[in-house]
């Protein structure tokens, strides 16, 4: 096969990785930087041009989309999408599981474990905003936030309403969640590759802080998950429209609650606490299942 790998950064662990994996195998893999990339948005003649070149051939994308870039970056793979190349990831389901919003309403609509999370426009709304989710500790989060960025706990319905009325107030849309106590500052992170877990690890946050990921100071180890959390993993994946994510899931007193499904989940982490080559397993789902137009959401939206 020929794949295409939109990413900015060639030397990440998780880019090189898929790129070995996929050479191991027999593949060709170019590393594509997104934002290098121009279309010509044609009738029936959708065209990508990189570096003065037609990109053509490709009969699969690994779309490694950073967060800052989602807007251009699904703009990109649509056009691949457009062009029949098989996507490991569609961009709707990517649009999706960026959007926290968003993402937690389908999640709650398929019947999938949630903290209590509200959301709302009016500053006066606070108090009730507050009690919605349960009263103090709160989590408070950043739509925009990324890797533990933009995420606060308050400890006081006093302290919640101040933040909360702060970033409203300056106009910036957040989220208010219910705090897990008993998770303990640890999270699960399973990595599911075509509807399957195939691996998962316990991240534990840093001394002192509420927050597990790695980004942040945080470890993580091997762990085995229990059946329930195997399916709340595969069911929030599935929610998404992902054949490829992360879904990062805390242990509550009513089972396994998401917290986050991410898109283009890292490989170090999870590599490295399970000893699985995730990479390798990446690449021959696409060898399974890379064929021409066959994009679900082709000619969609």
């Amino acid at each position: 096969m020929k794949i295409a790998m939109l990413a900015r950064n060639a030397n990440l662990y998780s880019h090189k990785r898929l790129k070995e994996a996929a050479e191991q195998r027999g593949h060709e893999l170019q590393i594509i930087n997104t934002l290098r990339c121009y279309m010509n948005i044609a009738s029936r003649r959708p065209e990508i041009f990189y570096n003065g070149e037609k990109l053509k051939g490709f009969d699969a994308v690994i779309p490694r989309i950073g967060t800052s870039i989602t807007f251009y970056g699904t703009a990109v793979l649509r056009q691949f999408e457009m062009m029949g190349v098989y996507p490991l990831n569609e961009s709707v389901g990517i649009g999706r599981s960026r959007d926290k919003l968003r993402s937690m309403q389908l999640l709650a609509r398929d019947g999938i474990g949630l903290p209590n999370t509200t959301f709302a426009h009016d500053p006066k709304q606070t108090e009730e905003v507050i009690k919605l989710a349960g009263g103090a500790p709160l989590v408070i989060k950043l739509l925009e936030g990324t890797q533990g960025v933009g995420v606060m706990l308050a400890d006081t319905d006093k302290s919640a309403q101040s933040v909360i009325e702060a970033f409203r107030g300056a106009q910036v849309n957040i989220l208010v969640q219910q705090f897990i106590k008993e998770a303990g500052g640890e999270d699960i992170r399973a990595f599911v590759i075509g509807g399957k877990v195939v691996a998962a690890m316990l991240r534990k946050g840093a001394e002192g802080d509420f927050r597990s990921n790695l980004h942040r100071g945080g470890s993580a180890r091997s762990i085995k998950i229990t059946p329930e959390e195997r399916a709340t993993a595969v069911k929030a994946a599935k929610a998404m429209g992902l054949n490829v994510c992360g879904v990062d899931m805390l242990r509550s007193s009513s089972g396994p609650v998401v917290m986050e499904v991410n898109s283009s989940p890292g490989l170090e982490g999870i590599e490295n606490a399970t000893g699985i080559d995730i990479a390798g397993k990446t690449i021959e789902f696409l060898e399974k299942n890379a064929k021409p137009n066959k994009t679900r959401t082709r000619g969609k939206g």
